[in-house]
């Protein structure tokens, strides 16, 4: 089983469109654009509804319950996987971001998911490629400053993964909060014909957020990332507790992870949840967002107030 498997996987990366079975789910798998545009438009003109959600691979707990929710929208349900090379910043972890295909096919055939689609970056950035879209303002703020054109790849992905896969709907995480926000509004401002949709961010056990980077940490660092929602939940109950100077909220989340040792903090703001502008003084439904590294991975995290 695992050989044949394997030879399911080596013929799909040279291959343009074909069909896995795994536990009696068939799935096709679709690596060429034309031929994922095709597929679309055939089940649009029958009239039914398709689910979409975009991944860089590398599945997690995280991703698979993106999966399961979309399922409840849609007929036919697509995951893409694309490690995508225009969001990365010089210095980052595009070479070593964890690529897991033959893990992520069978996790995704044996969740029932209909097509996978995994292009090739020569065919989603050809060697003419100009085109790119910005978000301004949402873009700006907290991860927009510490990783400059990030947000920019992501819009233009996000824009030319919708537009090949032709969903009715398609979900994303709250653990992005910001990449949420700044999707919600290209599709708004461009009025692009399709329904983005949130999902609350998922936890590990020990209250880690799920992200494909908790890879990268030791044992060692994985109890010390854990601080991060530990002062993420400290400073939604102090807000509860009538303190609404987010100088104040913003302190307290630091001393905490000063405390566990990490003290490479890109970040700890309070926000307001729509254009994601800084609060001075934090009101009911604002997020706490936080970027901080640890062992080498940059984690982000939040919650709303």
């Amino acid at each position: 089983m695992l050989l044949k498997h394997f030879v399911q996987m080596y013929v799909m990366m040279f291959s343009l469109h074909l069909k896995i079975v795994i536990a009696g789910t068939v799935m096709d798998i679709i690596n060429n654009i034309k031929d994922m545009q095709s597929y679309s438009e055939s089940i649009r003109k029958d009239g039914l509804r398709i689910g979409f959600v975009p991944t860089m691979g590398a599945l997690h707990s995280g991703h698979m319950a993106l999966v399961e929710y979309i399922q409840k929208f849609c007929d036919c349900s697509v995951v893409s996987i694309f490690v995508n090379p225009t969001q990365f910043t010089p210095g980052e972890d595009f070479d070593n971001y964890p690529r897991k295909l033959e893990d992520d096919t069978d996790k995704l055939s044996r969740s029932g998911v209909n097509v996978l689609f995994a292009p090739q970056s020569a065919d989603m950035y050809g060697d003419d490629y100009k085109t790119y879209v910005e978000v301004k303002g949402v873009q700006d703020h907290l991860c927009g400053k510490h990783r400059p054109g990030h947000f920019r790849g992501v819009a233009t992905i996000v824009l030319k993964l919708i537009n090949i896969t032709k969903p009715h709907y398609a979900v994303f995480g709250e653990k992005d909060y910001q990449q949420l926000q700044i999707i919600k509004k290209m599709v708004d401002d461009l009025n692009i014909d399709v329904e983005i949709l949130g999902y609350p961010l998922v936890r590990e056990e020990d209250g880690l957020a799920m992200s494909s980077r908790n890879r990268y940490l030791n044992s060692e660092k994985r109890s010390q990332a854990t601080s991060i929602s530990k002062a993420l939940f400290q400073v939604k109950e102090m807000f509860e507790r009538g303190i609404s100077s987010s100088a104040e909220l913003c302190i307290i989340a630091r001393d905490i992870l000063n405390e566990s040792g990490i003290n490479d903090i890109d970040y700890i703001s309070i926000v307001d949840n729509k254009l994601l502008e800084v609060k001075e003084i934090a009101s009911s439904g604002d997020i706490v967002a936080m970027a901080a590294r640890v062992g080498g991975a940059r984690l982000i995290d939040n919650i709303k107030l």
